[in-house]
């Protein structure tokens, strides 16, 4: 009988601390929740901001320098970048964290800008968004590869038919698919560098904050992006250096304080929230986006089609962005479990 109650006695500690974990765990999902939810609206803030870009520089190369528009983009954000770090300063970001900056400059302020501006020159924004529509699934293989974030068969399964969504609605509508052009080679090395941006911009943030991530990007870029715009600007006709085309610097003026600039703080701010793998995948909408603005804006005609084939992208996104992640990164420093 003694030896029944010591043995009962000793078990009571484990199975209150199973409780208490428990107890915990199911506390932390519910924290979670309004967190992952916060993070998406930042990401979906976001995508709207860039899915405006490939439009917008369409219609800037066709007057203006690509050469001008994708590196001048960047010392236009610099030039804000830097006047919001005097008046606010942050605290310098540490030694080893200038190197990892100096990588997602070369992702999104010099890589993506100049590629897409160069490949832009011959490619229709509809054609494009099919090549950037690969971008959700590659930031989300660096999320994997970088952050150690392990999301589910579940999503991976959604995001892969997100994906092939992507194509097939980009496919249906004017300008699709017409086979692999040199302009694609140049679209799918931003889609990798944007990736590995995004990614490390993510990670970045959680340590110095969203918008200090490309503030600072963008004062490293400046010392070699400057030069490169002055060289496009030298390219430009008279007529354009004069302020004609007007259409085209009002392009270049959203491309460069929206896109380069305002869109990365509500980005990164939804990247650091997290998951990244979940949040990137928002970004499936902005084809489907991409292609309402040139209807609107441009008077390009959707058919019925391609509006159920957008149905198909926003529930395959719907469908990842709900899928089980864990994330390694917590305020504690232990894993996490992200459900909704």
């Amino acid at each position: 009988m003694t030896e029944h109650s010591s043995a009962i006695e000793s078990s009571t500690p484990v199975v209150s601390t199973l409780a208490a974990r428990t107890a915990e765990r199911r506390t932390d999902a519910a924290n979670d929740r309004p967190r992952a939810s916060a993070g998406l609206v930042f990401g979906f803030l976001g995508v709207l901001s860039f899915s405006f870009t490939l439009p917008f520089t369409r219609v800037a190369v066709e007057s203006l320098d690509p050469l001008f528009v994708g590196a001048g983009r960047a010392v236009v954000a610099a030039v804000l970048s830097l006047i919001v770090l005097l008046i606010i300063r942050p605290r310098l970001p540490r030694s080893w964290q200038w190197l990892r900056l100096l990588v997602v400059a070369a992702g999104v302020v010099a890589g993506f800008p100049l590629l897409t501006s160069f490949a832009m020159q011959t490619t229709p924004a509809s054609h494009g968004a099919v090549v950037i529509g690969v971008l959700p699934a590659a930031t989300a293989v660096v999320a994997v590869l970088r952050g150690g974030e392990r999301p589910s068969r579940a999503f991976w399964v959604a995001s892969i038919a997100g994906l092939l969504a992507v194509v097939a609605f980009v496919a249906i509508s004017d300008g699709g698919l017409t086979g692999l052009q040199p302009s694609d080679l140049l679209l799918l090395g931003a889609v990798v560098l944007a990736a590995i941006g995004y990614a490390e911009g993510a990670l970045l943030a959680r340590e110095l904050g969203s918008w200090q991530i490309i503030c600072w990007a963008l004062v490293i870029g400046l010392p070699v992006m400057l030069p490169l715009a002055l060289i496009g600007a030298s390219h430009l006709s008279p007529a354009a250096s004069l302020g004609g085309a007007p259409e085209a610097w009002l392009a270049f003026g959203y491309v460069s304080v929206i896109s380069q600039f305002v869109g990365f703080f509500v980005w990164y701010r939804g990247l650091a929230i997290g998951p990244i793998a979940r949040v990137s995948q928002v970004q499936l909408l902005q084809p489907v986006l991409t292609l309402v603005w040139a209807a609107l804006l441009f008077g390009e005609h959707l058919e019925p089609i391609v509006i159920v084939a957008a149905a198909v992208v926003i529930a395959c996104a719907g469908l990842a962005v709900r899928a089980r992640i864990v994330n390694p990164v917590t305020p504690a420093g232990g894993e996490r479990t992200v459900e909704t």
